[in-house]
């Protein structure tokens, strides 16, 4: 019997075995943790989906491994169930299929050659695209799980009709193929393969820089009586466990202005030509790692008290350090922040987690000579950043914006940073 690589979430294809942690003799149980990959900014445990005996064993650590590959043989478990194949999501009952306005493109768009396994889909769904002579493999998913869906299909559709509509010289496939430097003929080299991490985020951040016309805004805040005032209570909350940082009053002081101006909590649907405003608040947390930079997500984080975020976030950047994170807590972010101050950066223009709006940057305060009442005098300036998609937000609504956030953050009270 064969044990194969089961799904590893929305649009992941591959992964790379960073563990092995079972032998060829093994006797494995169904759930137990087989190997361990990383892949698209987070490394993940596989669970076997049988039971029984390792009779051969074809990975190993540093082996690139796709969805649906077999990863071993094995020997059931006498009186085991028939053997599982590894966990996909459920097809639900057939419905009937609603009409979809589609108009066939004039020429059908150059695409590269799909690959993998093909993804779950309903009937209806296969019925569409075999009539369509469409490939599934190629359909972006919305579905936690991958499965395509006729809202996904009808997207693919409208994209495929744009690129074939587009004038000669405007597709997304222009860019030129790499050309080889030969960088040993002035020196000594090593060379050392990118990991999956740093390839997902290289990807992630061309893409940004490409599709979204970045501008920042430049400001600095003085928040000497911020910090006197954070300062007085931190040593209470480290005690509960909870440390009262500088993020943990930004993301309060960003949601509140994000309330006021929503269309930095927005998002372009780029296959609609179509605005979404999100009426829930995810706000991304910059993690730096030595294995790269990643974003894990405080979810609903109107709903959730400073000392709900203040106890999260170090538990959220402990399981990035460790490659621990899901690939689901990184992901459906409204906004993001930056935080550059504890490793001594100022002002710096953060790049944009596509597909949201607007990320804040935050530098190291420093004091400085500043003049206050008509007397200069030493006071915490602050160096603070918001970059934003220029596409959907002007200039003067991203200084209203900056100008709130920042009021919300010195308007701190008190009252608020008395632990109950």
């Amino acid at each position: 019997m064969e044990e194969r690589l089961g799904n590893l979430g929305e649009g992941i294809e591959s992964a790379t075995i960073v563990e092995v942690f079972v032998a060829e003799g093994d006797q494995i149980t169904e759930g137990q943790n087989l190997i361990e990959v990383e892949s698209a900014k987070a490394v993940m445990p596989i669970p076997a989906a049988n039971a029984g005996k390792i009779t051969k064993l074809l990975v190993s650590t540093g082996d690139e491994v796709s969805v649906g590959q077999v990863i071993l043989e094995f020997e059931p478990t006498d009186g085991a169930a028939a053997p599982k194949e590894a966990a996909a999501p459920a097809t639900p009952a057939p419905v009937a299929a609603p009409q979809m306005p589609v108009t066939a493109p004039a020429a059908a768009p150059v695409l590269a050659e799909p690959t993998g396994p093909m993804p779950t889909a309903s009937p209806t769904v296969k019925r569409l695209a075999a009539q369509l002579q469409l490939d599934l493999r190629r359909v972006p998913s919305a579905s936690p799980g991958g499965r395509i869906e006729l809202p996904d299909l009808q997207r693919w559709l409208n994209h495929l009709i744009a690129l074939a509509s587009a004038p000669a010289g405007t597709g997304a496939s222009t860019k030129p193929a790499p050309v080889a430097i030969p960088f040993e003929k002035w020196g000594p080299i090593r060379r050392e393969k990118m990991t999956e991490i740093r390839k997902a985020i290289s990807k992630a951040m061309v893409d940004s820089k490409n599709s979204q016309p970045h501008v920042t805004q430049f400001e600095t805040v003085d928040i000497t009586d911020l910090e006197t005032l954070r300062k007085k209570h931190a040593k209470a909350w480290k005690e509960a466990g909870k440390p009262l940082t500088l993020t943990v009053l930004a993301v309060k002081a960003a949601v509140a202005a994000l309330k006021e101006y929503p269309i930095f909590n927005a998002s372009i649907d780029e296959t609609t030509n179509e605005v979404v405003y999100k009426e829930y608040f995810h706000v991304g947390i910059a993690a730096d790692t030595e294995h790269g930079l990643l974003v894990p997500i405080v979810r609903d984080a109107d709903k959730k008290s400073l000392a709900e975020i203040a106890e999260l976030i170090p538990q959220l950047a402990v399981k990035a350090r460790d490659r621990k994170l899901h690939p689901d807590e990184m992901k459906g972010g409204t906004f993001t922040i930056s935080n550059q101050g504890g490793i001594g950066g100022g002002h710096f223009t953060p790049v944009i987690n596509r597909p949201e709006a607007g990320i804040l940057g935050i530098g190291r305060g420093a004091m400085q000579p500043a003049v206050v009442d008509g007397n200069i005098t030493p006071r915490l300036l602050l160096p603070l950043t918001v970059s934003y998609d220029h596409r959907i937000i002007d200039g003067g609504t991203a200084v209203r914006f900056t100008l709130c956030l920042i009021e919300n953050l010195l308007s701190t009270s008190e009252d608020s940073l008395k632990l109950s």
